[in-house]
């Protein structure tokens, strides 16, 4: 299964730029397939940026990622 996760782009140069994707994970990420500038979100995959997405998308995502992560952690925490 393959997965794109949703990251602001903080700053550009050339083909590459830095993505946050939030809680201070910062990446390089390639651009060069989509036309993006500092301040869009844009779907990465692979180290690939592979779509823009609309700031509400992009947050509605993040807070979807959020809620998995967190119902995973709970099933840690209460396993026996």
């Amino acid at each position: 299964m393959c997965l794109a996760v949703p990251a602001r782009i903080i700053e550009i140069n050339g083909d590459l730029a830095k993505v946050d994707f939030g809680s201070g994970v910062i990446r390089e990420t390639n651009i060069s397939l989509v036309d993006a500038k500092v301040g869009d979100y844009v779907l990465v995959h692979a180290g690939y940026a592979i779509q823009v997405l609309e700031k509400e998308e992009a947050e509605e995502i993040l807070m979807l990622w959020k809620e998995i992560l967190e119902a995973e952690e709970g099933k840690e925490n209460n396993a026996p």
